[in-house]
């Protein structure tokens, strides 16, 4: 099978490392002189210096050179590339499997990738989004992960047994909304275990956060049209546990360093990576106020990172919130 990834971040360069074991694996790179910086030391030094590149891995900055012959595309773009990629993409496409990998709402629309796909490219049916509890750096170094690839088409769905491995286990789903609607906002309330951790209120205040946390990943996904039993399972428990409780997690790091009073321009400049729930946070403040939904979490990580309130300010009212029934009936 011929894979074309697009994205040479580190989530796409891990990816590209793994498939090129076993698939003809062409990265397109989109910044001219990172690709020559790879070409020439066989290492994206940027987002992930630690790995060398497989020798049969193709680089290629000519987006029709590495996708027009693929037999599946992989989308690794950052959630805020994808519009302008998928539509400079649109007159390349024609048999190709379409898959994305990015986590994240649209930034302005409020929109999860999959609507911002249907609406650049009308008509497609050979589509799905992967997703789950990975570290870049463990995929590249080959430890076991486990990841859920959802599409509403079966064709899509047979995919899984191609890229499925014994160190990347591929699960299958139907449920495209409630998975991205995992990925993205388990970002968010990785800020906020971040920011709790920062201002050491201690592992009850953690476990705490994660739990609410995903009561409102599951009441905005449900309201979304996604399945209840999804935000039991790799795209939402998990990944939220991952991403909530590793200092790989740069989400986390966001919210640790708020915490110790840094300010955030200066944090996502020294990460030198996106951490999407930054802008996840604010889209989804939107949308859940406009859907009349609760999530005083979100909102509360929305209002630091707007500059509206300060950690300690904020968790203080989220601690004052009258008490309540766990669940919704």
């Amino acid at each position: 099978m011929k894979l074309a990834i697009l994205g040479a971040g580190a989530w796409g360069t891990a990816l590209a490392i793994h498939f090129a074991g076993r698939h003809q694996t062409c990265l397109w790179v989109r910044n001219p002189d990172q690709l020559a910086t790879m070409r020439s030391h066989r290492i994206n030094t940027r987002y992930l210096p630690e790995f060398v590149l497989p020798d049969n891995l193709e680089l290629d900055s000519d987006l029709q050179a590495c996708a027009t012959d693929a037999d599946v595309i992989l989308l690794a773009t950052p959630t805020p590339a994808l519009r302008e990629t998928v539509s400079k993409l649109a007159p390349l496409l024609n048999q190709q499997i379409l898959l994305w990998a990015c986590k994240g709402f649209e930034s302005g629309s409020m929109q999860l990738p999959h609507l911002v796909i249907e609406e650049v490219l009308p008509g497609l049916t050979d589509y799905g989004v992967i997703s789950g509890p990975s570290f870049a750096s463990e995929v590249a170094r080959g430890l076991p992960t486990a990841l859920t690839l959802a599409s509403s088409s079966e064709h899509v769905r047979r995919l899984a047994t191609e890229l499925h491995h014994h160190h990347l286990r591929m699960y299958t789903s139907r449920d495209v909304t409630g998975v991205e609607t995992g990925g993205a906002l388990k970002n968010v309330i990785a800020i906020a275990a971040g920011i709790s951790d920062g201002l050491h209120l201690g592992h009850n205040a953690r476990a705490a956060l994660i739990s609410r946390g995903l009561a409102e990943i599951s009441r905005m996904g449900i309201a979304l049209g996604g399945q209840p039993e999804t935000f039991m399972g790799l795209t939402g428990m998990g990944d939220l546990i991952l991403t909530a409780t590793s200092d790989q997690s740069r989400n986390r790091q966001v919210g640790l360093r708020l915490a110790a009073g840094q300010p955030l321009p200066r944090i996502l400049s020294e990460l030198g990576h996106i951490a999407e729930g930054v802008n996840t946070a604010t889209e989804v403040d939107r949308l859940a106020t406009s859907m009349q939904i609760d999530m005083p979490i979100v909102h509360a990580v929305h209002s630091i990172v707007s500059g509206q309130a300060e950690p300690a300010e904020a968790v203080e009212q989220l601690l004052n919130r009258e008490p309540r029934q766990e669940w919704h009936d």
